[in-house]
């Protein structure tokens, strides 16, 4: 799918189903303009690419299809909207229970002890018995089970029924039967003049408690999306001349100068004006220890102040900060289909049709060559097939378990930017790392510099430093850094041309120099010769040769060393210990290369590559090994980023790389590509469970509701248990999902 920088989200009532989501997606995937449309039944909620649409053709389309909504803002409401469906859910479950419990307990009293039987009807009466059994279940069908009736048959007579269409047969049915056979017993044939009223009751409230229980339990779905929003505080202080005064988060403004007090949280992104102090990023980053932060330092909204009162400029606000940013993604993620999906997602578009046929089927085979009372069987057989083939579970299955697992995620500073990506990380193979910055520090320095041809050390750093001022590259920072270390004083660089990937060439003091690889030497007929024996001790040591020629002549070889991270090592033990090929892409030389991947355990390298080489690289990897993640952090990553199967920036990267990449590390500690691995296969693992569940419920409770054991045991699944067996279906595979909320950070 590919997404605009900012989709419309909308929120969608009436939805009960998978089949609703479905016709909600076609009913916005055909209004003119839209690119892509996704519904996701667990959130209730859509995501709309249509940059040349108005808002309200969209919501016109859900009308229309039966399925009212409205645009919400990122991460807008949420929390209430959850708190608002679970609290209206339970309130009709008990006004339901209280009119049903009645008539549940007469009668089923009166099966269970014939004395209760005998009680009612010789002190009611048998007519007024069932009249009053009638009033009730009829107050419970017209009041807190309208919505089954009023959503239902529309949909039905639309040709699209969904399960408000079942509950509405199914319960109708046994009500229509009852009530027939309470007012006009002759029309029936004689026998067989019995009431269901509690039967259908009981439905209703139970298929309301079950939606209940799930509203309730997709809240705690969508915990991480409120737990991020409750990372920003309601009131933050304002410096405005010689006063502080306290206002509302929506009211500050680019530019204003905030005070963030001890134990408070930092309200927007800003940086450092007065004040020092320790500053928790966990809840972003992932990383336990704080942070200090002192004057110029940069400041994340939502992180936690330590003991230090800080003053701050805010530089980023609304929706242009990192947390509205992680907030968006997350919700982007979690609204993803998953290729896992179409099956079931097949399955749903016709499954709902297909149980109506079902259960007119049943009902036909057992008026046809069932026992005395024929109509009777019938009904209860019919019923019941309506009632528990509901495919909620199967609507739930997948997306339930794609929220809980990429929030869950975002907490542990792992961020799905591609909710395809949680499925496809379980599938690779090959794990490619960059090397500078990602398997390193990515802050190179200077560790030796071997003059050649008569030139002496401090000229040599001097023109070179010159050339590379101007150069953000890690290495050109380590040069200038060394220079200005040793006092030296710089010269302007004129005509500087960047060699993509090889180095850079530049005018200083009327001289000519040529910084970068052999290759670029050799390729521009500079004679290196002088310099192989000393390249190659350097490279040995894991060090990176540096060639400087002045003027067409070799001057020296610097070397440059980069810090491996302290996690790098355990990271990539762990991913080889989980059965993944370990590579490594790198544009140094194929000795230094090589004396990295040595002392890391990696086997598979790819050294001296130019960017454009990269891509290449991997498809190769991917030819050899199989599906290939690669985890890269510079802007020359973000084509291979974008070439993977599945791309993994590290936090600490550019903006470009993070852009390009399918996942995102809050931050550069590799252990979270672990993390990542482990939270994809549990989710993948929890969403084959719960559609195995949902599949196999229905496949196995169809016949049996139908009347299969009855010529074997004598025995029907009545309307009341199917209902229950329905609603506890599409619990345990909320329920199931919400485990996934206990995973924990992997500790390679």
């Amino acid at each position: 799918m590919s997404m605009t920088a900012h989709p419309m989200r909308f929120e969608i009532e009436g939805m009960s189903c998978a089949g609703c989501a479905g016709r909600a997606e076609r009913a916005l995937n055909a209004v003119p303009g839209v690119l892509d449309a996704r519904v996701n039944f667990a959130s209730r909620s859509a995501l709309v690419d249509a940059p040349d649409v108005p808002a309200d053709n969209l919501t016109d389309a859900l009308r229309n299809a039966g399925y009212p909504g409205k645009l919400s803002e990122a991460g807008s409401a949420l929390t209430v909207r959850e708190d608002k469906e679970a609290e209206d859910a339970l309130e009709r479950t008990w006004i339901a229970a209280i009119f049903t419990l009645p008539v549940f307990l007469s009668e089923m009293g009166g099966h269970i002890f014939p004395a209760v039987h005998s009680f009612l009807h010789a002190n009611l009466g048998h007519t007024t018995f069932w009249t009053l059994q009638f009033l009730l279940t009829t107050i419970v069908l017209l009041w807190p089970g309208q919505q089954f009736f009023t959503r239902g048959f529309p949909a039905l007579l639309r040709g699209a029924p969904d399960m408000n269409s079942l509950v509405a047969l199914g319960a109708g049915a046994a009500w229509t039967y009852s009530t027939v056979a309470l007012f006009a017993p002759s029309v029936l044939p004689a026998g067989t003049a019995s009431v269901y009223f509690e039967a259908a009751a009981v439905i209703v409230t139970l298929i309301l408690l079950g939606r209940y229980l799930e509203a309730r339990a997709r809240g705690q779905a969508g915990a991480a999306i409120r737990a991020l929003i409750g990372l920003q505080p309601n009131n933050v202080h304002i410096r405005q001349g010689d006063q502080v005064r306290e206002i509302d988060l929506g009211m500050v403004q680019t530019g204003d100068t905030l005070v963030v007090k001890p134990g408070e949280r930092i309200p927007v992104d800003g940086r450092v004006l007065e004040g020092t102090s320790f500053v928790d990023e966990s809840m972003l980053t992932g990383e336990p220890l704080p942070v200090e932060k002192a004057a110029n330092h940069k400041l994340t909204g939502g992180t936690l102040n330590g003991q230090g009162a800080l003053v701050m400029e805010a530089t980023h606000v609304g929706v242009d900060t990192v947390l509205a940013k992680i907030v968006d993604m997350v919700q982007q993620a979690q609204g993803a289909r998953l290729p896992i999906q179409s099956l079931a997602d097949k399955v749903v578009a016709i499954f709902v049709p297909i149980v109506i046929a079902i259960a007119l089927l049943t009902v036909g085979t057992w008026i046809a060559i069932g026992p005395e009372p024929v109509l009777s069987f019938a009904l209860v057989a019919g019923v019941s097939v309506l009632i528990i083939a509901c495919p909620c579970a199967m609507g739930l299955a997948t997306p339930t378990s794609i929220m809980v697992g990429t929030g869950r995620a975002a907490e542990l500073g792992v961020l799905f930017r591609q909710g395809e990506a949680l499925q496809r990380l379980e599938e690779v193979r090959v794990v490619a790392f960059d090397k500078t910055g990602t398997l390193t520090e990515g802050r190179p320095t200077v560790a030796d510099i071997v003059p050649l041809n008569g030139s002496e050390t401090d000229y040599v750093l001097r023109l070179t430093a010159s050339a590379e001022q101007s150069s953000e590259h890690p290495i050109a920072r380590a040069i200038v850094d060394a220079a200005i270390e040793k006092g030296l004083a710089l010269e302007d660089a004129n005509d500087v041309q960047a060699l993509r990937g090889d180095g850079l060439s530049a005018t200083v003091a009327n001289q000519r120099l040529l910084i970068g690889t052999a290759r670029l030497m050799e390729e521009s007929g500079v004679d290196i010769a002088a310099g192989h024996e000393t390249a190659n001790a350097m490279s040995d040591k894991a060090q990176t040769p540096v060639f400087v020629a002045v003027d067409g002549v070799l001057n020296a070889v610097l070397s440059v060393t980069d810090q491996i991270k302290d996690t790098t090592q355990n990271t990539i033990s762990h991913l080889q210990q989980s059965g993944l090929k370990v590579a490594m892409l790198t544009g140094d030389t194929r000795a230094t290369a090589d004396a990295v991947a040595y002392s890391l355990g990696i086997d598979t390298v790819r050294a001296e590559l130019r960017p454009g080489d990269k891509q290449a690289a991997l498809a190769e990897l991917r030819r050899e090994l199989g599906p290939v993640a690669f985890v890269g952090d510079g802007i020359n990553d973000a084509p291979a980023l974008a070439q993977a199967d599945v791309g993994i920036a590290v936090g600490s990267g550019t903006d470009v790389a993070i852009e390009a990449a399918d996942i995102v590390l809050m931050s550069d500690d590799l252990r979270a590509v672990s993390t990542a691995r482990h939270i994809s296969v549990r989710s993948m693992r929890n969403i084959r469970q719960n559609l195995f569940w949902a599949f196999a419920y229905n496949a196995a409770l169809i016949p049996v509701a139908a009347g299969l054991l009855y010529p074997f045991s004598g025995t029907m699944l009545s309307p009341m248990m199917a209902a229950g067996a329905m609603a506890l279906s599409s619990v345990f595979v909320v329920t199931n999902a919400l485990r996934l909320r206990n995973l924990k950070a992997a500790t390679p």
